[in-house]
């Protein structure tokens, strides 16, 4: 159940000095074939961290052989001299990798010969943490070292474990077809808005899968979970989901089987960034149905997820129909106001956008909250999930930098 489900991947994490809390700040995990094809999808956000810029060039073939994280630093809003940081991150990892050739089939299972003509070219850098603060390369390097030798194939928790920022459990994924997997990482609390979320994901199979279909397979797939989920309408510098795949079960499943176990995998690591959002203490499912288009859907389920005030409500267990509508209401979606339901917990509260059933009906102690909306316009629906806005949400990210 991690990044390391996979056949074909080494991963670890361990503590290099990046947080002043002597917490596990870097991970890496290794691709060691027979296939090196990868993809990724990033930030939409105009200000990309140096990370970001690095790792969508070296993707840009469609092969990555290694992937190393960091937390305890963004390496966002840094200028040239953090991206020179970012490259000479890949180039100490290629070089550590070549020189771990000599160990290959050490017990703990190093990288090997299969790393022999890596270069930085081939290595994808991921960053999370504080903007604006350049990382001390010198401990970079020494964790760099000390990471290579450790690598192995049950060492996904402790890669996991390397990359949280805020968050407060680690968020793993795997799924297992007849002889091949898909295995995943996710760090994520906070800034959980489309454009992804400020989040790092690192997936893997060991599915052969060509490089060509990976890149609109992966962004099919997060634009229906990344994508939709929707904590505090903040969009991150640092967003990065990288895919990787080894070949190692000699297995090809068919597009839409290889489509369904991504979809899922990816599914399945959102929510659980949702779950841990920070200060959350509901979880919401808005579902939008016949909706004119499915943008139409989206676009109201956004607007609702982004709405402070519905957000609040909810805190306090108010089923208030009106912030709903109101939320609603704001958007280009086509509808008439007259014909709406809304019902929380199936509670219909709100029927032909009036009066419904009492508000007193609605159970909201439950950490799960189900909203639904009934634009009865059409036939396409989507569901964007969010959560409440708590006083520890505030306490949290007023804190943050201290």
């Amino acid at each position: 159940m991690s990044v390391t489900a996979a056949s074909g991947f080494l991963a670890y994490g361990l503590a290099a000095g990046l947080k002043s809390s002597g917490s596990k700040d870097l991970a890496l995990v290794i691709n060691t074939g027979p296939d090196y094809a990868a993809a990724g999808v990033f930030t939409t956000n105009r200000v990309k961290a140096a990370p970001v810029v690095w790792s969508e060039q070296v993707l840009t073939d469609g092969q990555l052989r290694a992937v190393i994280l960091n937390s305890g630093g963004a390496n966002a809003c840094t200028g040239p001299a953090g991206f020179a940081d970012t490259h000479r991150t890949a180039e100490l990892l290629a070089n550590a990798l070549r020189q771990a050739q000599d160990t290959a089939g050490s017990a703990h299972g190093s990288a090997g010969s299969a790393q022999a003509d890596i270069g930085a070219i081939d290595v994808a850098v991921c960053s999370t943490g504080l903007i604006g603060v350049r990382l001390p390369m010198d401990k970079v390097a020494a964790g760099i070292d000390d990471l290579v030798p450790l690598v192995r194939p049950d060492g996904g928790q402790a890669a996991a474990e390397a990359i949280l920022t805020t968050d407060s459990v680690t968020k793993q994924a795997s799924y297992s077809d007849e002889g091949w997997s898909i295995g995943g990482m996710a760090k994520g609390a906070g800034m959980l808005a489309p454009g992804l979320a400020t989040m790092l994901v690192v997936l893997t199979t060991d599915a052969v899968v060509d490089s060509e279909q990976l890149h609109d397979q992966l962004a099919s797939a997060c634009r229906r979970s990344f994508e939709r989920i929707d904590s505090d309408g903040c969009m991150s510098t640092n967003d990065t989901v990288i895919v990787m795949s080894s070949g190692a079960s000699g297995v090809r499943p068919t597009l839409r089987d290889f489509q369904a176990a991504l979809d899922e995998t990816c599914h399945d690591l959102a929510l659980q960034l949702l779950v841990d959002a920070e200060g959350a203490a509901h979880t919401i499912a808005i579902h939008v149905e016949h909706a004119a288009s499915e943008e139409d859907a989206v676009q109201v389920g956004r607007a609702i997820a982004r709405s402070n005030l519905f957000k609040c409500a909810v805190f306090g267990q108010d089923p208030n129909w009106g912030r709903v509508l109101a939320a609603i209401g704001t958007t280009a979606a086509d509808f008439e106001p007259e014909r709406i339901d809304v019902a929380f917990n199936g509670v219909q509260v709100c029927r032909d956008g009036s009066i419904g059933e009492p508000r007193h009906l609605v159970d909201l102690r439950g950490r799960e909250v189900h909203l639904e909306v009934n634009l009865r316009n059409g036939t396409h629906s989507a569901t964007v999930w969010t959560n409440d806005l708590t006083y520890d949400y505030v306490k949290e990210n007023a804190e943050y930098s201290t």
